[in-house]
């Protein structure tokens, strides 16, 4: 039987409801937390794309903007992107339709060199 076109965004909404719910109690500043491991970072010891994204949520849920803008610039400036799409994703399945966002190949080729040139970048820096 074929799933709800909504399921999937709401599966996503409660999925990271719950992790914001451990993560507003669990400060990933502070060694000693059951907070996953980069797997780049593990393997290599450098730091990948979203690096800081953990501490970087962290903050914005506690007000500290300054902290998370120190935390991942180039996470935090794509995170309002994301969030639209899920919206729009969400909206649309709420509606009863499916939703397959068309990106164009040269800005999927964007996306990709913008996360090798900020990995590079903070790795270098």
């Amino acid at each position: 039987m074929p799933r709800h076109p909504a399921a999937a965004p709401l599966a996503v909404l409660v999925a990271g409801a719950a992790g914001a719910g451990y993560l507003w109690a669990t400060d990933p500043h502070e060694p000693g937390h059951l907070l996953p491991q980069c797997p780049f970072r593990y393997v290599t010891g450098l730091l990948c794309p979203a690096c800081g994204g953990t501490r970087m949520t962290y903050d914005l849920m506690h007000g500290h903007f300054a902290a998370a803008w120190l935390d991942n610039r180039a996470l935090l400036l794509a995170a309002p992107f994301a969030l639209a799409l899920w919206g729009r994703w969400t909206v649309e399945g709420l509606r009863g339709r499916p939703y397959r966002p068309r990106i164009a190949p040269w800005a999927q080729a964007s996306i990709l060199l913008a996360a090798v040139a900020w990995t590079v970048i903070r790795n270098v820096v």
